[in-house]
């Protein structure tokens, strides 16, 4: 399965264990800094397609340490309940030194103490390149007032996708705009095809993405400049008038309020969809014959005169209880400067977020993967916009989780902007003051 095809559950964590059951659990555990251990434990997560794993145990176990530096070892952790594995692990100090993982838990895990800065190691960077090898913007959404959190590592872009054939069928142009948008969901529609890609089941779908995608292209978002919910303005109101004109016009599937993202996969796949927004992997996952249809559209142009999207920066974290910090560092500078063949060989894992890995001859033969990270990652926006694009650890209140499965299913339904920003804005309020 590839990432994009688990980003409702890699990102889902808050669901599973509370941010206060976290807190509480820390604290009552400490954070220790065991040295016993002579092996630097990397965990990461399975990011990517079957060719993931092997190739990125490989590389990790290549990594030859400099004298008294530990080696490094190597263990994959399943999506399913990894915020409880890794909670469970840093209270009893059996943790890894060094770990992907969810896309704001590096910035809970801080909050408790448990993270090791990487201020250090990205200032080493500026000596070797690779400081300046990151793509624009990205090193910003991990800092934090206190530092630098974790390091970038690949990216997940909600982007306009469209069937090409499907489009010509119909006789249209991609769209620009909003008001474009919705003349080719209206010709779309005249040829049996829908043209408004929504998945709203609260157990897998990822509709609500899309959502706040579109309230960032408006110039909207979730959180204001000092990181609390602000969601009933006027760029946002906006956004969900033109989700609800897609829906009463009838270019969005009506049974898209129980689909999946395997629902929605095999709608594009069989023909059904012919335009909408959705992950990077989309032809990946889609495959079949209809993948070669499929094309990365350009940044639209809202009703404000906007551009913007969603995207989520997942990131490699360093921790505290590790057998040397040295030894992180350098692990974490051998696994960057190695990583290229996890893109290279187009083993799934994402987007890159290094210049020199977009550069590549391999990455550039994939045209709407080079678009995704050319036109629409300067423009994408993270969880914290408007207010910021640096990530905090109150983002994970929105970070696939049930509140906002709840905020996708109530606009999907067709109900009124105002109430369901309102109902969304009370739920978070709640969450935060608890």
């Amino acid at each position: 399965m590839t990432t994009d095809a688990m980003s409702l559950t890699r990102r889902g964590f808050l669901g599973v264990l509370g941010a206060a059951g976290l807190a509480a659990g820390l604290a009552a555990c400490g954070i220790g800094q065991s040295k016993d251990s002579k092996t630097l434990k990397f965990w990461n997560m399975p990011d990517g397609g079957p060719a993931f794993e092997p190739l990125d145990r490989k590389i990790t176990l290549a990594y030859s340490p400099a004298s008294g530096l530990p080696k490094a070892s190597y263990q994959q952790i399943q999506w399913a309940s990894f915020i409880q594995t890794f909670a469970t692990a840093i209270v009893s100090n059996t943790g890894p030194a060094v770990s992907g993982g969810g896309g704001t838990q590096a910035f809970q895990f801080a909050e408790q103490g448990a993270i090791a800065y990487a201020d250090d190691l990205l200032e080493s960077w500026k000596s070797n390149g690779l400081y300046d090898d990151f793509l624009p913007g990205l090193l910003e959404t991990m800092k934090t007032p206190d530092g630098y959190v974790a390091v970038p590592y690949n990216l997940d872009i909600r982007s306009v996708w469209y069937n090409k054939e499907l489009l010509e069928k119909a006789g249209v142009e991609p769209p620009t705009d909003w008001q474009s948008y919705l003349d080719v969901a209206a010709a779309l529609k005249k040829i049996g095809v829908y043209g408004f890609v929504a998945s709203g089941n609260a157990n897998g779908g990822d509709g609500f993405q899309a959502i706040v995608s579109l309230m960032i292209n408006n110039g909207g978002g979730i959180f204001d400049e000092e990181q609390r919910p602000n969601l009933l303005t006027q760029a946002n109101i906006e956004a969900l008038d033109f989700v609800a004109e897609n829906i009463s016009k009838g270019y969005m599937d009506p049974a898209s309020i129980s689909y999946t993202t395997t629902n929605t996969n095999s709608q594009w796949q069989s023909g059904r969809f012919g335009l909408g927004i959705d992950v990077p992997g989309l032809a990946a996952n889609v495959a079949g014959a209809t993948s070669q249809q499929l094309v990365v559209g350009d940044p639209l142009t809202s009703a404000a005169g906007k551009q913007g999207a969603l995207y989520f920066p997942n990131n490699i974290m360093m921790y505290k209880d590790t057998p040397s910090q040295k030894g992180s560092e350098d692990f974490l500078t051998y696994y960057y400067k190695h990583m290229a063949p996890l893109w290279t060989q187009k083993t799934g894992i994402g987007l890159p977020v290094l210049k020199s890995i977009v550069a590549s001859k391999e990455f550039r033969s994939d045209p709407n993967q080079v678009k995704l990270i050319e036109k629409w990652q300067p423009i994408c926006r993270t969880w914290a916009a408007p207010g910021s694009n640096s990530l905090f650890a109150g983002a994970a209140l929105v970070d696939s989780t049930p509140a906002m499965s709840s905020f996708g299913q109530n606009v999907l339904s067709g109900r009124p902007a105002k109430e369901c920003l309102s109902t969304l804005q009370r739920s978070l309020t709640d969450q935060l003051h608890k």
